[in-house]
Formats: C-alpha cells, structure tokens, sequence
C-alpha cells in the first residue's frame, strides 16, 4: 500500500462496499461502491490523493446513482509494484473496477490528474460512458508545443519536487488552494499529499504534466461529451475548450481542490453536468 495511514477528516467513512480487483499487470486496485441507479457516476482522484477526496460528493449523489470511488494503483489502499506510472496504466486500474462491476452506464469523474485518466478509462469502455467531467484538469488546450519543449517545461515544473519532495508538495498544495479555503483544509491535504511515495509520486507527474497532446487525441477518439468544471481564477481558455467541444463551468472563490472547499456549489454543479448526460 502507498500509505499505511489515512489522515483523520478526509476520510469518508461512509460504509460502501469495498473490493478489489487486478489491474491489467496485477497491481491490487481497492475501490468504493455506493447505492444504486443509472448512470453510475465514477469519482477518480488526482495525483497524489485517493478516493477519500471525494466523500463530500458520495453523500450528495448516492440516493439517486451508483456511486464508485477508486484509489488508482500505488495510492490510498491500492497496491504498488508498478514499473511505470502512466496514464493509460491508470486508466486501465479505472476499466479494471468498471469492467468487474458489470456497470454499462457511466459518466466519469476525474480530478487533475484524473482528468487524464479518465480519458484513457473511456477509451477501454467503449460504448459504455456517457460523458466525462475534467475538475480543473487544464485551464487551455492548445498541444502545439515540440516534444523538446515539452520535455523542457515538464523537468523545470518537476525540479522543486525533485530536490525536496516534501518541501515542494506541501508549497504547491498552499499554492494552488483558493484564497479563501479552510486553512485547516489545506494543512491536512498538504501534509497527506506529501506523504505519497516520493518514487511513484514523481513518475506519475512526468507523465501527467506531459500529457496534454495525448488528451487532446483521447478525447477525439473516445468520441463522447465532455465538461470541465473549473475555478474561476486563474481563467480558464474557455474558447481553446470550444475547439474541443469541451463546455466549461467555472466556479467562484474556489481553488484546485473545488471539490472540498465548496461541495454544495461543486455538486450543485455536477449534478447539472449528470443530468444532461443521462438525458435520452
């Protein structure tokens, strides 16, 4: 397991049923299930989290869905032993769980990181997702860099971490919560964050930072409607999203973790999203 306690107030405590599956090269995948009802609405964390950064929307949606909260291999519960922490190896960790559960109706969920990985999820269920949400997974969609200058951005992002991984994810969390949430919100998901294997943390962000050419070809493949919901601040390129056909809702006075610090306004807005997925 990637860690062996959880931090007390993120976890959700909300006695699902919990299983566990292989992924597509053996690596243990815990998950989450909750209620009934089509569709079935499939939370994925972002990097260097788990499925407990969702507890404030299982309580909002189960009465109505099927509920699922997965902790992508090498974090939460989930087992490690992976040799390269990729994208589509996480996504492969996401049909694992879906195609076990038997569910054919689904609207995917990812946060950051999971945004991505929803992406190659949807490409390994074909015919069965309905729609894919991205929170804050990007702010413009643009894929026009080289390789080199891909390359070049992802190791000058990377370099903080790498020196002092602690240190810097503690600095990025602060950085990137909105200004006006829970100090104590963001301590707890600072330090929990900083917790992650530092090994497995750093692959997964190389190839997340570098993945937005591959998003963009994903979504084009996978063929189905996709949203993002997103801060306000900093804007979003909602007209580079257009150009995907992706619609964009933005949030006010949140930051990257919207999903914790305005749950109400968040699922509110969610809802909206399921609702026009799941409508003949």
């Amino acid at each position: 397991m990637s860690r062996s306690a959880y931090v007390p107030r993120i976890e959700s405590g909300s006695g699902g049923i919990v299983g566990e599956v292989p992924s597509a090269d053996g690596v243990a995948v815990r998950y989450e299930v909750h209620g009934r009802g089509a569709p079935a609405v499939v939370f994925v964390h972002g990097w260097s989290c788990d499925r407990r950064y969702w507890h404030r929307q299982v309580g909002h949606f189960v009465a109505r869905f099927t509920v699922v909260t997965i902790d992508l291999a090498g974090h939460g519960e989930s087992g490690t032993g992976r040799r390269s922490w990729t994208m589509p190896a996480f996504g492969g960790d996401v049909a694992a769980v879906l195609t076990e559960l038997d569910l054919p109706d689904l609207v995917l969920v990812g946060h950051s990181m999971g945004g991505d990985v929803v992406v190659e999820a949807a490409l390994r269920l074909s015919g069965r997702v309905r729609g894919l949400v991205w929170v804050d997974t990007y702010r413009r969609l643009d894929g026009s860099d080289s390789d080199a200058a891909v390359e070049d951005q992802t190791e000058a992002f990377m370099a903080p971490f790498r020196a002092d991984f602690v240190t810097a994810t503690r600095d990025f969390v602060r950085r990137i919560s909105g200004p006006g949430a829970d100090p104590d919100l963001v301590d707890r998901v600072a330090d929990d964050m900083a917790a992650a294997p530092p090994q497995t943390a750093l692959d997964a962000m190389k190839f997340a930072v570098g993945n937005e050419r591959a998003a963009i070809a994903g979504l084009r493949q996978a063929a189905v409607p996709t949203v993002a919901i997103n801060p306000a601040q900093p804007p979003t390129d909602v007209e580079s999203f257009a150009r995907h056909g992706i619609a964009v809702i933005r949030l006010p006075s949140v930051g990257h973790f919207l999903m914790l610090e305005d749950p109400a306004r968040f699922n509110q807005a969610l809802d909206s999203v399921i609702q026009e997925f799941a409508a003949p």
